[in-house]
């Protein structure tokens, strides 16, 4: 089951820190979906990834696991 993204809701990323799903976007030049989201720490500064790379699997020392992991829904 392909995982979907969710406005609102808190992510963590695995070097730890956390983020806020602010909302989509769309490349003007690509038509690529953007994640725009926000630091839950720190400066709170705002952030742009490709959808397709905020949602991936990526795999480090032998384990895999999520990019970034939703921790906290739009509904809690």
């Amino acid at each position: 089951m392909e995982r979907q993204i969710e406005i609102g809701a808190r992510y963590k990323h695995f070097k730890g820190n956390t983020y806020r799903v602010m909302m989509l976007a769309k490349d003007s030049e690509t038509k690529e979906d953007i994640v725009i989201y926000k630091a839950i720490y720190g400066d709170c500064k705002i952030w742009v990834r490709p959808l397709n790379m905020f949602m991936e699997q990526i795999t480090r020392d032998g384990n895999t696991f999520n990019r970034f992991e939703e921790i906290e829904t739009n509904q809690t």
